[in-house]
């Protein structure tokens, strides 16, 4: 090699061996502070989860006990009503006209009474008359004062003066019989004729409507649906092997989502009929009253059947993003992201049902610079 090139490369060398010399070596990264708590096994309560709906605890489909057409309609769905209240009237013509006929009937029985009463005057005045000439005519018989044949005209007069009062009593009574089924006719004549106005067995509220002014109402057909008010309860949907675990008076937490609401509640039924395509079967559950409760609304009933042992971490160390869920692993005093599977919720901890081991610690509250690999140090 020339001398001029060797000179060359060993100026070069020299230059960067002292480059490499003056640069200072990197720092260390600052730590950040956190707050840490350790997952741990906990005794937490065994809940048992069961959907269903909400209905009315009394509910009552109005229809006609008459065929008749319908006049007037006098409520719309989501009118309030109080008991007695009218609600359909029907064409009653023809029921006037029955309970005319049978008012009829009884002025008619009530006419005949005096005629009954005089018959009764006028025999039993005959029948007294009868029993003084018979002592008359029996005392002159004893004193041989009269013949044998005006003793038994007499006595014979007697008994059919008897007869005839016994009789017209007897008419009395058939009349006064009369009398009293005219009054049954009359009654239920009135019963009939009020059929055409079907009012409101209670207070409530009108949920369904299927009748119209001019529509035929038939015995027996649906023609509007009142509930209740302030009386609901849901109906649960309970998995059989639930049974033994759930009981009447029992107080479950319930929640419905519409409302934004969680209060506690009673089993105030259960039916024992199990559903054989479910193999599940209802649990009446009675609700507190409230303004906004309606009949429909979806509930979720929340069982306490004992107490688990469950892996659990503060909820403040869960974060979530979409539908991952992950927490801060401290290891090494730095901080990694661990994808986690929580579970339930009770108080300020969460359930973890994979991803973590009991005594691992876990960032609480993450800070919003805390990123993956980054150094922590723990608070104490």
């Amino acid at each position: 090699m020339k001398p001029a090139l060797l000179l060359i490369a060993v100026l070069i060398l020299a230059s960067c061996t002292r480059e490499q010399a003056a640069s200072p070596k990197p720092s260390k990264p600052a730590s950040i502070p956190v707050n840490a708590a350790a997952a741990s096994l906990q005794n937490w309560p065994d809940l048992y989860e069961a959907t269903g709906t909400v209905r009315a605890r009394t509910a009552a489909t109005m229809a006609s006990k008459v065929m008749g057409y319908v006049q007037q309609v006098l409520v719309q769905v989501g009118d309030r009503v109080r008991e007695g209240q009218p609600l359909v009237t029907l064409d009653a013509r023809d029921l006037d006209a029955g309970l005319h006929r049978a008012e009829a009937g009884r002025a008619e029985a009530l006419s005949a009474l005096p005629e009954v009463e005089n018959g009764i005057a006028a025999a039993q005045a005959n029948y007294e008359l009868a029993q003084a000439t018979f002592r008359r005519v029996d005392d002159l018989a004893s004193k041989k004062s009269v013949s044998s044949q005006e003793f038994d005209e007499a006595s014979a007069r007697l008994k059919a003066a008897q007869a005839s009062y016994e009789m017209a009593r007897s008419r009395r009574v058939q009349l006064q019989s009369r009398i009293a089924q005219a009054e049954q006719d009359v009654r239920a004549a009135r019963i009939v004729r009020d059929y055409a106005a079907i009012t409101a067995p209670f207070a409530g509220v009108v949920t369904a409507k299927s009748v119209e002014p001019g529509n035929l109402a038939a015995p027996g057909a649906p023609l509007l649906t009142i509930e209740r008010q302030d009386a609901y309860r849901l109906e649960a949907e309970i998995d059989e092997s639930k049974l033994p675990a759930v009981r009447a008076g029992q107080t479950v937490k319930v929640t419905l989502d519409a409302l934004g609401r969680t209060f506690d509640a009673r089993v105030s039924e259960i039916v024992p009929a199990v559903d054989a395509a479910s193999r599940a079967y209802i649990v009446k559950i009675d609700l507190l009253p409230a303004s906004q409760l309606r009949s429909g609304l979806f509930g979720k009933a929340t069982f306490a059947l004992g107490t688990r042992q469950a892996l659990a971490i503060p909820l403040k160390a869960l974060q979530e993003n979409g539908q991952l869920q992950s927490v801060f692993v401290v290891s090494n005093g730095e901080a990694r992201t661990r994808l986690i599977t929580a579970g339930r919720r009770f108080q300020d901890s969460v359930e973890v049902l994979s991803g973590l081991t009991a005594g691992e610690i876990v960032v609480l509250a993450p800070p919003a610079a805390l990123a993956d690999g980054a150094c922590v140090e723990v608070r104490p």
